[in-house]
């Protein structure tokens, strides 16, 4: 957990806000509270560190649609739903939409600190690896259109012989090629570089 971490309380209740906001700062975490939807949405920015307690039941909105509008705002942040009415369907929707725990009211707080401290942690990891997709895509455009495109054999598997062929160079060209990739990717094997560019572009990424 970093001092960037905070946990958001989103629960008209003034009585929920202040036992929670009394709980975490008693536990050294960081704490903001809002009454409304409205209120949450306008303050905080995308990319803030942390995670949201979110209760279902808003005075003048449903908890869930806040869930949505972070869905579609693409943040990251992880959501803890918080209910006095819990039942199926409103769990099943709030978990499909992402939400990382669906608790009922009331948690005792020893329980309530551990699902939170676990979404805090699940939030480092996710940024931990955000960090380290970036700082590879940046080091892959720093790459010449020759680096790249021997890159792009290895990642086929292809040898230095095959690639040399492919690209009718020498093989001692490829290889000098190979150790600038390896140097620039911060990598010492084929089967290393393979696993960071595939892992900073993603499943979905078209290669360019």
């Amino acid at each position: 957990m970093t001092a960037e971490s905070t946990v958001f309380v989103v629960d008209d209740n003034a009585g929920v806000r202040k036992g929670l906001t009394a709980l975490l700062e008693s536990a050294g975490i960081a704490v903001e509270t809002y009454a409304t939807a409205e209120e949450f949405l306008a303050a905080v920015m995308p990319g803030r560190r942390g995670c949201l307690i979110l209760d279902v039941r808003l005075r003048n909105s449903d908890g869930l649609d806040v869930q949505d509008e972070l869905r579609r705002r693409k943040s990251s942040l992880p959501v803890i739903v918080l209910t006095g009415h819990g039942n199926v369907p409103t769990s099943v929707r709030a978990l499909k939409a992402g939400a990382v725990d669906f608790l009922q009211k009331p948690m005792p707080p020893e329980q309530m600190l551990e699902r939170i401290r676990a979404a805090l942690e699940q939030d480092r990891e996710a940024h931990m690896v955000a960090a380290e997709q970036s700082a590879v895509l940046e080091a892959m455009s720093a790459l010449t259109p020759r680096e790249r495109e021997v890159m792009e054999h290895l990642l086929a598997g292809r040898s230095s012989k095959e690639i040399a062929s492919a690209m009718q160079i020498s093989v001692r060209t490829v290889e000098g090629h190979r150790r600038i990739v390896f140097s620039k990717l911060g990598v010492s094997s084929a089967a290393q570089l393979v696993r960071v560019v595939l892992g900073a572009r993603g499943p979905q990424t078209p290669r360019s």
